[in-house]
């Protein structure tokens, strides 16, 4: 079972530490809202995964090329619009500004969706972690739900990490702050790109 925990503990901090639309947007949301409100964010992953291992257990492994390539175009469409809103955020940044009290069920509705629509999550469960979940509950259902609660835990702490990091980035300044919103909002702008730019040449 140890060998199932060690494979969880580093592919955890892999999908964490591994540049992606994910990881960008909460960076955004802690930067633009505060590490206290985009704290939650580091939750989405449970939302959203469930439908995404179950489909990549039993579907993805065997998808045909115009799916894959539907999951691009639709993940980039939305990262889209997810760079469009930190835009706004960057153009209409106002330090003196109070931090809006509501929005974080939605935040985290928006990052969960995110990772739904975003065509890593569905590789990395076809193509890495998707077989050793296979193999650790074929020995035993136990070693399974002990790889799943590691691969988890150590990534939602990771998400914690990282939003907390970027979060006190705050209080460097508003200039500072500016800047880190419109390079967020950049980065998402080339994520959606990219997505389109893979489905549609697929």
């Amino acid at each position: 079972m140890w060998f199932f925990i060690v494979q969880g503990l580093i592919y955890g901090f892999a999908a964490a530490a591994q540049p992606g639309p994910l990881q960008t947007y909460i960076i955004s949301q802690a930067i633009a809202r505060g590490w206290k409100r985009a704290l939650p964010t580091a939750l989405a992953p449970l939302i959203s995964d469930g439908p995404i291992i179950l489909l990549c257990m039993f579907i993805l492994s065997q998808i045909p090329i115009w799916f894959e390539r539907f999951l691009h175009l639709a993940g980039g469409l939305f990262i889209l619009f997810l760079a469009y809103g930190a835009y706004k955020s960057w153009k209409g940044y106002d330090p003196s500004t109070p931090l809006p009290e509501s929005g974080t069920s939605q935040s985290i509705f928006k990052a969960a969706l995110t990772n739904l629509l975003a065509p890593g999550a569905y590789l990395f469960w076809s193509f890495v972690t998707g077989p050793v979940l296979l193999e650790s509950w074929r020995q035993s259902p136990i070693y399974g739900f002990g790889f799943l609660v590691t691969f988890y835990g150590v990534m939602i702490l990771s998400l914690c990490a990282i939003i907390l990091v970027f979060g006190m980035a705050r209080r460097l300044g508003p200039k500072f702050n500016h800047t880190l919103l419109g390079i967020s909002a950049i980065a998402l702008l080339g994520f959606g790109i990219y997505q389109l730019w893979l489905g549609i040449t697929g």
